[in-house]
C-alpha cells in the first residue's frame, strides 16, 4: 500500500498488516493479468478505497480459528466484486467522481467500463477455482444476485413521489449490506467456524452493512442525488427522519455488537474496534 493510499485510509493505524497483506494479494492477483489491454484500467478501478469489505473477511477468520491464505485470496475476490459494482453503480447513477477521482466510466468511456466489470468478474471466478471451497463460490455468487437486485430496486425507485423508510432499508440491505454480509460469512467458513459462530457473524455482517450505509447517507446527503436524498424531500427535509435514521444507526451498530458476543478471543475486539471506526470516526 503507498503512502498516499496510507494517508487516506482511518483504518490503517489500527490495521494496517492486515491492510498490507490484504493489498498484496489483490495485486498479485492483478498482476497476474499484466499481459492484458485490461490491466490498466483494472489498476485504475483497483486504486484507493478503504478495503473495509475484505478486512471484515480476514477479521472474522481470525476470530474463530485461522486466517491462511486461502482468507487472503478470498478477500481479494470481495475487493474485486466491489470494484466491478462501482464501476456499474457509477454509470447508473451518472456519477462523475470516486474516491476522489474521476469515474471510471467518464475516463475510459462506457464500454470500457462494461468490458472491465466483465473481465474483473472472470477474475472473481478464477480465485473461487483457486479456493476449491463451492461454499465460497456460493456466497459470492449469492451476494452478487443480491447487489444487483439492490441496484434494480434502486433505478425503480429514484423517480418514485412515494418512496417509504422501508423501501430505504430494503434497497441498503441487497445493495450495500449483501457484500458485507459474505464477507464476514466467507471469513467465519474459511476460518473454520462452527454453525453457530458462522450464523452469528453473518448477521454481523449484514448489520454492520447496513449501519455504514445509514452513517455514510447521514453523512453526505446533502452533497449526493440518492436514495436517501429523495426520502429526505418527500419528508420535507424533515428533523424527525434525521433523528430516526440516528437512532436506526445505533440499533444496526448495537445488533452487529452483540451478534459478536459468543466470540471468546482477542480478535473479538478488532471486529469491536472497526465497528468503532468505520460509524464514528
Amino acid at each position: 500500500m503507498n503512502r498516499k493510499t496510507s494517508e487516506a485510509n482511518p483504518l490503517q493505524e489500527s490495521f494496517g498488516d492486515h491492510l498490507n497483506k490484504i493489498e498484496d494479494s489483490l495485486w498479485r492477483e492483478l498482476n497476474l493479468y499484466s499481459w492484458s489491454e485490461f490491466y490498466a484500467p483494472l489498476k485504475y478501478a483497483c486504486e484507493g478505497g478503504k478495503r473495509i469489505r475484505p478486512l471484515i473477511l480476514i477479521l472474522s477468520a481470525e476470530s474463530v480459528g485461522r486466517c491462511n491464505s486461502d482468507a487472503y485470496l478470498a478477500a481479494s475476490a470481495i475487493e474485486l466484486l466491489h470494484t466491478e459494482s462501482i464501476i456499474h453503480d457509477d454509470i447508473v447513477d451518472e456519477e462523475k467522481e470516486r474516491r476522489g477521482k474521476t469515474s471510471f466510466h467518464i475516463k475510459y468511456g462506457y464500454n470500457m467500463s462494461i468490458l472491465t466489470a466483465d473481465f474483473v468478474l472472470g477474475i472473481i471466478l478464477n480465485i473461487t477455482a483457486k479456493l476449491k471451497d463451492p461454499r465460497v463460490a456460493n456466497e459470492l455468487a449469492n451476494a452478487a444476485l443480491k447487489m444487483s437486485e439492490g441496484e434494480m430496486l434502486e433505478v425503480g425507485l429514484n423517480s418514485s413521489q412515494n418512496l417509504l423508510f422501508d423501501d430505504y432499508i430494503n434497497v441498503v440491505t441487497y445493495k450495500t449490506a449483501a457484500l458485507f454480509e459474505a464477507s464476514s460469512k466467507i471469513g467465519a467458513i474459511i476460518g473454520g467456524g462452527s454453525e453457530e459462530q458462522t450464523n452469528a457473524l453473518t448477521n454481523f455482517g449484514r448489520y454492520i452493512g447496513i449501519a455504514y450505509q445509514i452513517h455514510d447517507d447521514l453523512m453526505d446527503w446533502r452533497n449526493e442525488e440518492r436514495l436517501f436524498n429523495i426520502l429526505m424531500k418527500n419528508n420535507d427535509y424533515s428533523k424527525e427522519l434525521i433523528d430516526k435514521m440516528e437512532v436506526l444507526l445505533r440499533d444496526y451498530t448495537n445488533k452487529a455488537k452483540n451478534e459478536i458476543r459468543i466470540i471468546s478471543n482477542r480478535s473479538k475486539l478488532n471486529l469491536e474496534h472497526l465497528i468503532s471506526l468505520t460509524m464514528f470516526e
